[in-house]
């Protein structure tokens, strides 16, 4: 029994999104990154180096404990600090130290040579083509189900 393209199409997305991530994770390994550390790190990155624990939760996707422990980590490691948040006493604002750099420079560095490797013989405008379906899938997903 055959199954068309259509009805795959859920398992090679889900497929290819954790070996690209098992990848990251085993070429990261080395610098002490799990998933979640560099990920936090990353979207830190992409927020200016610093944001309040709840905004960096939601922008990561995770449950508010789930980040504590994750940032637990990065503190140890010197690559985050908490700060108090002048007004609020229980919000913190998350901030990238200066060590926190060069790890985020080899993070890129990683994820583009993987990047490079995962999209070989595939041509530009498919990767456009492929970009877009991605989009409305993701779109499509993020819209209120009509139940």
């Amino acid at each position: 029994m055959s199954a068309s393209t259509r009805d795959l199409v859920g398992i090679i997305i889900n497929r290819t999104s954790r070996t690209w991530r098992t990848k990251l994770d085993e070429r990261l390994s080395h610098l002490g990154l799990t998933q979640a550390r560099w990920l936090v790190l990353m979207h830190l990155s992409r927020m200016d180096g610093k944001a309040l624990q709840k905004d960096l939760a939601v922008s990561v996707g995770v449950e508010g404990p789930t980040l504590v422990r994750v940032l637990d980590g990065l503190e140890r490691m010197g690559l985050v600090e908490r700060v108090g948040v002048e007004g609020d006493r229980r919000a913190r604002r998350i901030c990238l130290t200066p060590k926190a750099d060069s790890v985020i420079n080899d993070i890129l560095n990683i994820g583009t040579k993987l990047r490079a490797e995962a999209l070989t013989g595939i041509s530009d405008a498919d990767l456009e083509v492929f970009y877009r379906v991605m989009e409305v899938i993701l779109a499509n997903l993020l819209a209120p189900s009509a139940k």
